[in-house]
């Protein structure tokens, strides 16, 4: 009885028992954000036509365009963040190889001896 219980508390919310939203990153954002354009978009077509089934119909296609675009738009942000953080890492790597050394490139040339009238 308590294996299923963890088992299930795990195993997490699936979508179309494809799409575990808890686990792939931007889901969860990305339907809630396609649910609130599908209400809005629904209930602005309603409100305009009073035709309930276009409204449905708009409804949606907010919903599908908004999660769409919502999920794109985080994963492309992710993608950007994750290529900026190997950068800061290579670099972070390279600043602790190269600290001490002659191929520092954060001391400059001759700063070690101070160049003043002789």
């Amino acid at each position: 009885m308590a294996g299923e219980e963890e088992e299930s508390k795990t195993r997490g919310f699936r979508l179309l028992g494809i799409l575990d939203v808890q686990k792939t990153p931007c889901a969860r954002e990305a339907i809630l954000h396609g649910a609130g354009g599908s209400l809005a978009a629904g209930l602005l077509h309603f409100l305009a036509t009073s035709r309930v089934r276009r409204s449905f119909d708009v409804g949606f296609a907010g919903f599908m365009l908004t999660t769409l675009g919502s999920w794109f738009y985080c994963r492309i942000n992710n993608a950007k963040l994750r290529v900026q953080q190997r950068i800061i890492q290579g670099g972070l790597k390279n600043k602790v190889v190269y600290e001490g050394t002659v191929l520092d490139p954060t001391t400059k040339p001759g700063a070690e001896a101070p160049s003043g009238p002789s």
